[in-house]
């Protein structure tokens, strides 16, 4: 089995040993001819001149396999016919679940309030986590692993996705009930994908849904929130305050007012990552599913967008 390595060069070291060690029957390439080739493992960034690839030559290949969750930056080529699958990494989800569940803790216990300054502030007792609301925007994959661990620590989980499909333990919603997920989170953790539908779903309007001093925390993607709407929300004193890791121009620009204000804790792109060790035998197994002519795992939706 003949497959391409079309990612950024300097991720070839440490993801050849990986996927050559997770599926030794590969042959994996650099380059060559792209009608020799049977699969395709891709990330953005490929082909490094800046140009589009274009996924018609490869009239062979029976999958692209991308390394990222997130295909918004392949999914609107129309040069891809392939089938196209998306990287479900149980260390990314990890990651994600971390990182989540670590801010999530600071903002509910409020550690910010404690100022190593010498002042006694015992004025204010946090509730325990079964008083507090939490809602997840995108209940995939990632969306399911966070609430899990939310529940574990005895939080009141609502999730929202398009579908509302259950997920034990937690009041999901669907569709329109959007606003009444909003409307009960104290602390909203947004984990949805960037698709059309997704772009601005937080607009001012919307923003202004959240009950008074409410934490936003974005790990999903930087076109979910509406920028100025929400700085004005912060500083009106509506919300609370914003962890955000992803943005709509990464690195965010040392210029960007997220960086000054007091009410905003940027992180740069950190809360989960595709790991190789733990990736690459997920690609693997779909590198021999393609070969075998079985179903593909997370295969993506095209019209849908993931």
């Amino acid at each position: 089995m003949r497959v391409l390595f079309a990612a950024p060069a300097r991720q070839w070291d440490e993801w050849a040993p990986a996927l050559r060690n997770a599926c030794p029957e590969i042959e994996l390439c650099r380059d060559g001819d792209p009608a020799g080739f049977d699969a395709l493992v891709y990330a953005p960034g490929y082909p490094e001149d800046g140009t589009v690839l274009d996924f018609s030559p490869f009239t062979r290949a029976r999958v692209v396999q991308s390394l990222w969750a997130g295909v918004e930056r392949i999914v609107t080529n129309t040069t891809l016919t392939q089938p196209l699958c998306r990287m479900v990494d149980p260390g990314l989800t990890r990651g994600m679940v971390e990182y989540c569940l670590g801010w999530t803790m600071r903002a509910h216990l409020g550690m910010h309030v404690y100022r190593q300054d010498g002042v006694w502030r015992n004025d204010v007792m946090p509730p325990l986590a079964s008083s507090r609301n939490v809602s997840i925007l995108g209940m995939g994959e990632l969306g399911r692993a966070v609430a899990t661990a939310l529940l574990a620590l005895g939080f009141r989980v609502t999730g929202w996705s398009q579908s509302g499909r259950e997920v034990p333990g937690v009041d999901m919603l669907a569709g329109d009930a959007l606003p009444k997920a909003l409307s009960r989170a104290e602390i909203l953790i947004c984990l949805l994908p960037d698709t059309p539908d997704t772009r601005n779903l937080l607009d001012a309007e919307r923003l202004a849904l959240l009950p008074k001093g409410a934490t936003i925390i974005n790990s999903g993607r930087g076109t979910l929130i509406d920028d100025t709407a929400l700085l004005a929300a912060l500083n009106r004193g509506d919300l609370g305050h914003a962890v955000l890791d992803v943005f709509r121009t990464e690195p965010l620009p040392a210029d960007h007012p997220f960086w000054t204000n007091r009410h905003v804790t940027v992180t740069p792109h950190v809360a989960a990552d595709t790991r190789a060790e733990t990736a690459a035998p997920v690609a693997a197994e779909n590198l021999r599913r393609a070969m075998q002519g079985a179903p593909l795992l997370h295969l993506v939706d095209r019209k849908r967008g993931y």
